[in-house]
């Protein structure tokens, strides 16, 4: 086995740190400058007019509240590893979502959050992430439901429920199949070991979560003159989240994916492109760019443990 030098293995990581927060920063300013669909000119003459100091500090509190309730929720579940503090918690989210920038549906979160852990322990970080992100998704499809139903798509969810349930049907029927020493059924089984107080935390923290995001996109409408029915409005929100979450995407092209699918429900409410655009960059700058330029700090103040070769 080949033996790295512990000063080429620090150059190394200092390499990573670097990509990763770099690419990280290219990538969101290419989006902000070179999307030719954002006009900014009518961006920058709305904010002009509402100037609502009150306004603004009341989304950025939103965009805050959603990341705080994540950190909480990793906390939560981190207990059953060891005890964290409310800052460590933070700064493994942060720079796990930075890690996670590049990598489709944030997958790369799960191996950021693993190195602040024992190695021994990696199987297990990753399954508790996949409980924090599991949950999030599961509410996104059951409020995305509701959403479509809200909407008129009655025989789309009727289909979309006969596929769930065929789903669920094959699931419990391979649920004792074993592949490389694991089953369907051991999952189950693990998480159903977990503390009851901890899953009703976490589900409690999931839904104050997804009703944070989706009325923060409410009330950006709102701002944007665009008055409508709330539960139309928020139907469509619920729409477009359970649609986007659905595509395999990656977190630094959340805001085209989103914006996409976004553009298609709300044009059929009558509502301007460049609006729907727009709230959707606003949405991604706010609960993806600035939690990542948060987290980025933490990707270079991150130190490995190295161990020097004698």
């Amino acid at each position: 086995m080949i033996s790295i030098p512990y000063k080429a293995k620090q150059f190394l990581v200092f390499l990573a740190k670097l990509l990763i927060v770099g690419g990280a920063l290219y990538f969101i300013y290419n989006q902000l400058v070179h999307n030719e669909k954002l006009d900014w000119n009518q961006f920058l003459a709305l904010l002009e007019r509402k100037k609502s100091i009150a306004g603004i500090a009341f989304i950025l509190s939103l965009s805050f509240l959603n990341r705080f309730l994540e950190i909480l929720k990793w906390q939560n579940l981190a207990q059953k590893l060891q005890p964290i503090s409310l800052s460590k918690a933070t700064e493994q989210v942060l720079a796990a979502l930075t890690a996670g920038l590049f990598t489709p549906n944030g997958i790369g979160e799960y191996a950021g959050k693993a190195l602040y852990f024992p190695k021994k322990n990696t199987g297990e970080v990753v399954f508790l992430n996949l409980i924090c992100n599991g949950i999030q998704m599961i509410l996104s499809i059951l409020f995305g439901i509701v959403g479509l139903l809200i909407l008129g798509y009655w025989l789309e969810v009727g289909i979309l429920l006969l596929v769930v349930l065929g789903l669920g049907l094959l699931f419990f029927l391979l649920k004792k199949i074993t592949i490389k020493g694991y089953s369907l059924n051991q999952f189950f089984e693990k998480i159903n070991a977990l503390p009851k107080k901890m899953h009703q935390r976490n589900l409690v923290l999931a839904v104050l979560r997804y009703l944070t995001f989706s009325h923060q996109y409410y009330f950006l409408f709102l701002a944007f003159d665009v008055n409508m029915p709330y539960f139309t409005l928020m139907g469509t929100i619920a729409a477009v989240y359970f649609l986007a979450s659905s595509l395999p995407t990656f977190q630094f092209l959340d805001f085209a994916v989103k914006g996409g699918v976004s553009v298609y429900f709300f044009g059929i409410l009558g509502i301007n492109e460049w609006i729907i655009v727009f709230i959707s960059m606003l949405m991604w700058f706010l609960n993806i760019v600035l939690p990542v330029l948060a987290g980025s700090v933490y990707v270079f103040r991150f130190k490995p443990q190295l161990h020097k070769t004698v």
